[in-house]
């Protein structure tokens, strides 16, 4: 009887102690991120979470799990920062469109992606969060404006070729190869008629004369082309045939013009295959993230304010800030629904949203 007693006593115990820990396992526990409100603008309208509840599955949105836990912490710190760099929409801090703000997925979306990997895979991403729990960082003591891409293939991209010039996005050294990322080499072939119609030109010379001039800049990206007599900005070219990045060249194979392009995304901040190249090296997180973002401190919410985070930042222009004006923005407006063919060097295992990227 004693004997029966005792064994349904350590039930009892193990039941609930098995409890305790699935609820640990699954809610964000008492953190600064879980005192941390967000208000996320979805296609559903607003919804209002904690910073620990939002950040995983934005994280899931923008970064593959096989990535490690080193780039995934550093990619949790960025989104971090970039949260609380906002508002960036009157009535949210930030949005759910990776073409605006940042990607983020639902549990149905993710459990539908990953199936019965869900549970394995949403417990990494949590622990990503938790061990960064409240870090973010900051220049001149405000939170920065963390941008960040997919690849760029040996070097990032100077924010004030693109945008406002913030002196902790310039360009640094990024060690991912076409060899750790070969699904991000990338061609885009456009017919003579089509490139001349989509540029506006008007020039007898034979198409294997048009492309005159490709200008790099300090990280070696496509500035501008000078084509049949025209000056074009990368960016614009970029936009204009659906361009992964502005890393391109140009060249008439004998029947049609190639653009080989290298890279995705428009190579400000911190490279994501980057990261991940980092950390196989041998990189923590920290490392990673004074990289890719030189002269900011990485900041522990203890001690910020009262509350445990910094104020809002209205000081720092947002990364979108101050693009400068399409100088053929007519030609790109008449030409941007052609039928490009974009080949991949082989299928794609990640394929972030190119909209900010």
């Amino acid at each position: 009887m004693k004997h029966a007693y005792s064994l349904a006593l350590w039930c009892m115990l193990t039941a609930a102690l098995a409890g305790l820990y699935r609820l640990a396992d699954h809610a964000p526990s008492a953190s600064a991120d879980g005192d941390r409100p967000l208000v996320l603008l979805t296609e559903d309208g607003p919804r209002t979470m904690t910073m620990a509840e939002y950040l995983p599955f934005a994280l899931a949105a923008e970064m593959p799990v096989s990535f490690g836990d080193e780039a995934l912490k550093a990619q949790a710190v960025a989104i971090r920062t970039l949260a609380l760099a906002g508002p960036r929409h009157p009535d949210a801090d930030l949005c759910a469109d990776a073409g605006c703000c940042v990607a983020w997925l639902d549990e149905p979306a993710l459990r539908r992606r990953w199936g019965a990997d869900y549970e394995a895979n949403i417990a990494v991403l949590r622990r990503a969060v938790a061990t960064t729990d409240g870090e973010y960082l900051a220049y001149a003591g405000e939170p920065i404006q963390a941008a960040f891409h997919a690849a760029s293939l040996g070097r990032t991209e100077d924010s004030g070729a693109l945008w406002a010039s913030l002196p902790y996005l310039v360009s640094v050294s990024s060690p991912e190869t076409a060899r750790d990322a070969p699904e991000l080499v990338s061609s885009v072939t456009v017919a003579a008629d089509e490139l001349a119609l989509a540029l506006d030109l008007d020039t007898d010379a034979p198409p294997e004369m048009w492309v005159e001039q490709l200008v790099p800049d300090g990280a070696g990206r496509v500035d501008r082309a000078v084509i049949a007599g025209k000056e074009y900005a990368g960016r614009d070219l970029r936009g204009l045939f659906g361009l992964r990045s502005t890393a391109f060249d140009l060249a008439w194979d004998g029947e049609a013009f190639v653009f080989t392009v290298s890279g995705y995304g428009h190579g400000v901040g911190m490279s994501q295959y980057g990261a991940r190249a980092f950390a196989a090296q041998g990189m923590d997180y920290e490392q990673i993230l004074a990289h890719y973002y030189p002269g900011t401190e990485l900041v522990s919410p203890a001690g910020q304010s009262a509350s445990g985070w910094p104020t809002k930042n209205i000081s720092t222009p947002a990364v979108a800030a101050s693009r400068p004006a399409s100088s053929n923005s007519s030609t790109v407006a008449k030409a941007m629904f052609l039928p490009w063919r974009t080949t991949l060097a082989r299928a794609v295992m990640y394929s972030p949203p190119a909209g900010r990227r």
